[in-house]
């Protein structure tokens, strides 16, 4: 039997996580401002989400829009504050100005969060060499997720690398989960499944109404039926 799809969503606010776990979602990821890809949202928004849902949260650390690491003073205070509300589990990821992984950046966040599992985001889709920034990651405590689509473009022009890599699972610097996302879509499920791909992250796909609506629960509903049931 095939590993059962892990379906992480995107939510803003507590309406959109309790519709997303009303709609079969494992995890959530907690951001806000989506004009700018995802930014840190407010500690009093994550505690009120924690307080309305019992399924996994992971919160973007980020501070606007781009790849750069920013005040990571700030960051730190801020990963800092979000555990104390009861955060646990992050996304982050930096890229330097020549495209490679700002190793001291994520490791000044990584030594904040003290062990919290994490996600190290779509930055992998810009970087210039995918392979280089997995090994140069491979050692650092808690990350066990790459979210990524493949490519910058998205899933379409990302596909036959996400196939690949996840035939390199196990591999050093390929231990960890893909979590496909960004330009995601139901068609493209029974390929990513028979590659053996379990892990899927939907932001628009989860909102009829666009990002100026609420996730609908109904919405997840058909895309955990579809992980469910694709081979």
């Amino acid at each position: 039997m095939s590993e059962r799809a892990v379906l992480e969503v995107i939510a803003l606010d507590v309406e959109d996580a309790v519709a997303a776990q009303a709609g079969g979602a494992d995890r959530l990821e907690l951001v806000t401002e989506m004009a700018a890809d995802g930014l840190t949202p407010s500690v009093a928004t994550v505690a009120a989400i924690r307080a309305a849902v019992d399924i996994d949260l992971r919160v973007m650390l980020r501070l606007a829009d781009g790849f750069a690491a920013g005040d990571l003073d700030r960051l730190a205070g801020m990963a800092g504050e979000l555990r104390a509300a009861g955060a646990d589990q992050f996304v982050l990821g930096f890229l330097d100005t020549s495209g490679g992984v700002d190793l001291s950046a994520v490791e000044r966040l990584v030594a904040e969060l003290d062990g919290c599992r994490w996600t190290f985001h779509r930055a992998i889709d810009r970087a210039t060499d995918r392979a280089r920034l997995r090994r140069r990651l491979a050692g650092l405590p808690g990350l066990d997720t790459y979210l990524t689509a493949g490519s910058a473009s998205g899933v379409d022009a990302g596909l036959p690398t996400l196939c690949a890599e996840a035939g390199r699972r196990g591999e050093p610097g390929y231990a960890q989960t893909v979590l496909v996302g960004g330009g995601l879509r139901l068609d493209h499920v029974p390929a990513l499944r028979t590659a053996g791909l379990h892990a899927f992250h939907i932001g628009g796909a989860a909102r009829p109404d666009g990002w100026t609506g609420p996730v609908s629960a109904e919405s997840v509903a058909q895309w955990r039926t579809t992980l469910d049931t694709a081979a």
